[in-house]
């Protein structure tokens, strides 16, 4: 199992337990959701853009969002293991610069141009990603009121929703408005020096987030963060012994509920814009859809804040349960309607998506107790779930783009039981603090 981070040594360095500290302690980490989510979501414009370079068909082009989430499986324990060798801080920075390599990487993947490389360089930059959520969720989830681990958890979610609001505009810009498919009319075909030069259209972009990933790294570096230290952690491994994750209800169903979320969200963000494009609903190019997606993402930046905020009033269990429903409605409007309609409501589905990753996230590790890092860990490795995008790219090769859609209808009736029974937590422990 994972321990990310052990959140309850911070008594390790003086001054950990210090409000002033944690709160300039979660400013920079909120630099960090923001940095992953941007990341993350240019993948929504690459997609399409790679598509088109390698004439990929639905199935092949989400298998690139695949190989992305299977990272989160297979670097969420190393990345545990790292953490705990080399200690919070330098953990931030190196997987900063895992990501940095992998964007670096990406400009050699567009000048040979090669599938198979970018297929790699996605996974490095994905594993540099795991390596700062496996850290930093834990932590923003734990360091204060229990009460309101929702709500904080949202609050930085939020900015990382700014990230993913922004990435669009910047994708559309810099890589569909550089390249002939992605200013060209659905279904135009493409040169083959046409789709070579559209391929080094990456190579710009990816210099400039590598650029970023650096400095961010060194200013983190030279950044003061409260010290994690080890002193409590051998007396909270004993602890941990007497008891078990699988008596944990809200932790049993939360894995599968993070798994299938990632479905539902990878699948609306990763085909928005060959959706957007097609004739029957906006008849757009891609570079026009890619920057309606920014209304997607906007649309949960909005819902985080507002849920934030809400979250302080209404249990987060009931906030979950109506968002879900929300959702199922929406995604059923965009399944069976046309035109205008049709694009608006999977827009909109993202103000209903907003809450539902650092909701479930919080309710999963509620009452764990001495178990909170393993819990963490596990949740952290369900955002694998997204690796299963290709099964709604197989959908829409099968039954048409549109009807795929119905896939992410159903996961929404998953967290919809979560909210209203799976998430209620047995077996409670004692929940850890940081202990200042």
């Amino acid at each position: 199992m994972a321990s990310p981070i052990n959140v309850n040594a911070a008594a390790a360095a003086p001054g950990a337990g210090d409000d002033t500290n944690y709160r300039s302690a979660l400013t920079l980490l909120a630099s960090l959701f923001f940095m992953w989510g941007f990341i993350t979501v240019i993948n929504n414009t690459l997609l399409p853009h790679l598509k088109s370079v390698f004439d990929l068909n639905y199935t092949q082009t989400t298998l690139i969002e695949s190989v992305w989430f299977i990272a989160y499986f297979f670097a969420s324990i190393p990345s545990a293991k790292l953490i705990e060798r080399i200690g919070y801080q330098k953990s931030l920075v190196t997987g900063l610069l895992i990501m940095a390599a992998g964007a670096l990487g990406m400009t050699l993947a567009a000048s040979i141009p090669s599938y198979g490389v970018t297929l790699f360089m996605l996974f490095v930059i994905a594993s540099g990603i795991t390596l700062l959520q496996v850290a930093a969720n834990p932590y923003v989830a734990v360091v204060g009121k229990a009460e309101t681990a929702s709500s904080r958890l949202n609050l930085v979610q939020a900015f990382n929703s700014l990230g993913t609001m922004l990435a669009p505009l910047f994708g559309a810009y810099l890589i569909l408005g550089r390249s002939k498919g992605g200013t060209a009319q659905a279904g135009a075909v493409l040169t083959e020096a046409e789709r070579l030069a559209d391929a080094q259209s990456v190579i710009l972009p990816y210099v400039l987030v590598a650029a970023v990933l650096v400095v961010l790294a060194i200013v983190i570096a030279r950044f003061p963060l409260p010290a994690m230290g080890s002193s409590t952690s051998r007396v909270a491994k004993a602890e941990r012994k007497q008891h078990s994750l699988w008596k944990h209800r809200n932790l049993v169903f939360g894995i599968p509920a993070i798994f299938i979320y990632l479905i539902a969200e990878i699948g609306v963000a990763n085909l928005f814009v060959n959706f957007v494009s097609s004739p029957t609903v906006a008849g757009l190019t891609h570079e026009q859809a890619g920057r309606y997606l920014t209304f997607l993402w906007g649309g949960m930046m909005i819902g985080r804040f507002a849920g934030s905020f809400v979250m302080q009033k209404v249990s987060a269990e009931r906030v979950l349960a109506v968002f879900s429903v929300l959702a199922f409605i929406v995604m059923m409007i965009t399944v069976f309607a046309s035109g205008p309609v049709a694009m608006w409501s999977l827009i909109l589905v993202g103000l209903f998506h907003s809450i539902m990753f650092p909701t479930i996230f919080t309710l999963g590790i509620k009452g764990l107790g001495a178990l909170t890092e393993e819990g963490s860990g596990l949740l952290i490795m369900a955002i694998a779930g997204g690796a299963l995008v290709v099964v709604q790219g197989w959908l829409a090769d099968t039954y048409g783009l549109q009807t795929s859609f119905l896939l992410t209808a159903v996961c929404e009736l998953y967290i919809l039981f979560y909210a209203v029974w799976g998430s209620k937590a047995t077996n409670a422990l004692p929940d850890q603090k940081p202990v200042g």
